[in-house]
């Protein structure tokens, strides 16, 4: 039930990006994308987070696929939403709420050491997250755990 309330936002967010697509298109396999996660592992930084940029998918769009061997920060962007798909591995995602001991890391970015008052989603292969802009968000990693998913960056729409 609860993937289904994503399917709505997931899909309007979307929709701007078939009028600003390249032309030619982009398809990235599932195989492609297990195997760019594994390699991520030898790059770990101190977060214990790789990632690799796949490219843009237009004006302020961008994909990329992460792997995570701990639990990141919370985050708050202010000018993008995060459309997420979880390819291999388990989270805890906590959204909404309010951000602990927050500070700017950037324009528009805030990060945070944890989430007080935000939701729980246990979340693994195959789940879909769309984080709204300015949306406190964490993924929790249990300890041992690993966490490989692709991302794509949507700029939040203009006033």
């Amino acid at each position: 039930m609860k993937r289904a309330l994503y399917a709505v936002p997931i899909f309007m967010a979307i929709l701007p990006l078939a009028a600003q697509a390249p032309a030619v298109g982009n398809v990235w396999k599932a195989d492609d994308l297990k195997a760019k996660g594994a390699a991520l592992t030898a790059k770990l930084d101190a977060h214990k987070l790789a990632t690799q940029t796949l490219g843009s998918l237009g004006p302020g769009y961008t994909t990329l696929v992460a792997h995570r061997e701990g639990s990141g920060e919370a985050e708050w962007h202010d000018n993008a939403a995060d459309l997420t798909v979880i390819e291999d591995g388990e989270c805890t995602l906590i959204m909404g709420g309010a951000i602990k001991d927050g500070h700017s890391t950037g324009a528009g970015e805030t990060r945070g050491t944890s989430i007080e008052g935000g939701t729980e989603y246990r979340l693994g292969p195959g789940d879909v997250i769309y984080v709204p802009p300015k949306t406190p968000h964490q993924m929790v990693i249990a300890p041992g755990g690993k966490l490989t998913y692709w991302l794509v960056k949507i700029p939040a729409p203009k006033p």
